[in-house]
């Protein structure tokens, strides 16, 4: 092997002035919404450990350091390209351009721009270099939209990746402390540089580094502590393939399932306490078991029971067989619909990846198969509703937001009965103060657009069932399909059309983008009809699903399940042969009314019976 040299950088070292490329037969860029959350948490917990509003933005300097992994990189013929950290270095990207925007009004801002792309010879270009990527990557820098139809999965998966990073951009961090978290991720955020002088040579390291049994040390680690305290060979051997077992079937879910599994459920089952959001608090139970949960069981094995030997053979064998399996399953219904847990889906389509052990929090190793859907249904309605409640109302869902409330609901409702469970949980929904009805003006912004399309989702999936109709949420919420459904406005953006109710361009914005005046609509109707005035596309509006058809007079004529349904309910539907203010108005009131039925706190009493 020819000179291998490795050195820590920091984020503004790796990408500040440098390029990179990524070779054609390199892996797409894969990452999905549970890698960043999970990046944005690590970076602001640690951000948070030092951050003060009274500090002066010279004090970043004395904060803590954060490693973040290596990234491998062969040099050849002048150009450096990424064998491996392609994944972290563009999400670092698509972090930095919305740390660009968030500082747009920022007084003394902490500039980021040399770090994204930077200029020679009058030509600018991006940092890290992937032609089929730029068109995107630009559009992003540049605050604009891209129209991700038949392009590469990269590029899909990195607009994807930058609206989570909108949405679940930690609120802790935002505002005044974006400077200062901003300056802190330059220059205190390491990466240690690989640089290898051949392929040959920096492949071999790659492959080395990225075993498979190495990615899965701490697990392995726990397994063989575990395994060690069973005195019986022969009981030692059998615990050793159970645990194998099980890894097996969590592993063909994904490389990280074994130890996400162990998180989760060591969280729901035994955390007693979490570091609290303050300047030097200390790790917890929680957090502990978030970064080295199998050095903290060692240490609390009298809280988890284990003493004899026996001990550690019945909880590999009864509570880690039991509760994988159903760690595995919501996992599945997470991704897919699965009968009887559609609540799973619906939150998993959220990205709200703290659900895994809300949801294992009440189940006990005894539970029956029936108990423990009963269970996961009630859990599941109440994040549900509660997700949906706090997006109606401006709320952030993302990790860090929630994490303290989930870890607190975890406890009270920690091995409880069903009836337990419905008795805490509905007590929490109807002691909110934030409902669907404290929010008038819901409206659509570049960071919610993903969350309002779920909500429409669901309203319209919900009124179509109880209309008699077939479900298509699943085809409400598809993306990777050529004529997906997006959110559409009914008004045209076209504020001189409507000069008479809103004089001014800003007014009539705020207003078109209120949740009354949207509908989920095919690609392909925008492009079509999207320009057109309202009355110009209220015929076509009748042949698309129904909400968008109960603007339509004809919808009242017919539709026997429809009709039925608007006299159960006492919902205001009514058609709109024009769409004014007024109008807009009256279904925000609707939409509304539609929301508080479909996320209704009486739906977990209903799971009792």
């Amino acid at each position: 092997m020819k000179e291998v040299q490795g050195e820590a950088k920091t984020v503004r070292e790796l990408l500040g002035g440098r390029k990179y490329a990524i070779d054609d037969y390199q892996r797409e860029y894969k990452w999905k919404s549970k890698q960043v959350s999970d990046l944005l948490e690590d970076l602001s917990s640690q951000f948070q450990e030092d951050y003060e509003e009274s500090h002066e933005r010279s004090e970043v300097a004395g904060y803590g350091r954060y490693f973040l992994g290596s990234i491998i990189v062969s040099r050849r013929n002048g150009t450096d390209y990424i064998v491996d950290g392609q994944q972290r270095l563009t999400t670092l990207t698509l972090l930095l351009i919305h740390l660009r925007h968030l500082q747009g009004n920022v007084r003394r801002p902490s500039k980021v721009d040399d770090l994204i792309l930077s200029e020679k010879f009058g030509a600018k270009s991006f940092n890290i270099n992937v032609p089929e990527r730029n068109r995107a990557i630009g559009a992003l820098y540049r605050g604009e939209s891209f129209d991700d139809t038949d392009q590469p999965e990269s590029v899909r998966n990195i607009l994807s990746r930058y609206r989570d990073i909108q949405e679940d951009f930690p609120e802790d961090v935002a505002g005044e402390a974006v400077p200062y978290f901003t300056d802190w991720l330059k220059e205190s955020v390491y990466l240690v540089e690989i640089t290898a002088y051949s392929d040959g040579d920096a492949y071999t390291i790659f492959e080395t580094m990225n075993d498979r049994g190495l990615s899965l040390a701490p697990a392995d680690m726990l397994k063989g502590y575990l395994v060690s305290k069973i005195k019986d060979p022969k009981k030692r051997k059998e615990a050793n393939r159970k645990w194998k077992a099980i890894s097996e079937s969590l592993l063909e879910l994904g490389k990280d399932e074994v130890a996400d599994f162990l998180k989760a459920w060591l969280r729901a089952q035994y955390a007693q306490n979490i570091r609290k959001t303050q300047r030097g608090a200390k790790p917890r139970d929680f957090d502990r078991i978030g970064t080295e949960f199998h050095r903290w069981v060692r240490e609390h094995s009298a809280l988890i029971g284990l003493k004899a030997s026996r001990d550690f053979s019945d909880l590999i064998h009864k509570d880690i067989q039991s509760f994988a399996s159903t760690f595995k399953s919501l996992r599945q219904a997470s991704m897919r619909p699965v009968p009887g847990l559609q609540e799973v889906l619906f939150v998993g389509d959220m990205g709200f990846t703290l659900q895994y052990p809300v949801l294992l929090a009440p189940l006990r190793p005894g539970d029956s198969e029936s108990v423990i859907n009963q269970k996961t249904r009630i859990g599941a309605t109440f994040l549900d509703i509660l997700l949906a409640r706090r997006i109606w109302n401006w709320r952030s869902i993302a990790y860090s937001t929630m994490r303290y409330t989930m870890f607190q609901i975890m406890r009270e409702i920690r091995r409880k009965d069903p009836g337990e469970l419905v008795e805490i949980l509905t007590g929490r929904l109807n002691k909110d103060e934030e409902t669907f009805s404290t929010n008038e003006t819901l409206s659509l912004h570049s960071q919610n657009r993903w969350k309002l399309h779920l909500l429409l989702a669901r309203m319209t999936d919900y009124l179509e069932q109880n209309s008699g109709l077939s479900s298509h949420y699943h085809e409400y919420v598809a993306t990777e399909v050529k004529n997906r459904y997006e959110v559409e406005h009914i008004w045209a953006n076209k504020p001189e059309r409507h000069k008479d109710e809103f004089p001014h361009p800003n007014d009539f914005e705020e207003y078109r983008n209120r949740i009354g005046g949207l509908l989920l609509l095919p690609k392909k109707f925008n492009q079509s009809y999207g320009a057109l005035a309202y009355e110009d596309k209220l015929e076509h509006y009748d042949a698309q699903n129904l909400l968008a058809r109960s603007l339509h007079p004809s919808c009242y004529r017919r539709n026997p399940g429809f009709k039925r349904f608007r006299k159960e309910t006492g919902l205001p539907f009514r058609s709109h042969t024009e769409f004014r203010k007024a109008d807009l108005d009256a279904r925000q009131k609707l939409y509304q009314g539609i929301a508080e039925r479909v996320w209704d706190p009486a739906r977990l009493e209903s799971l009792l019976a």
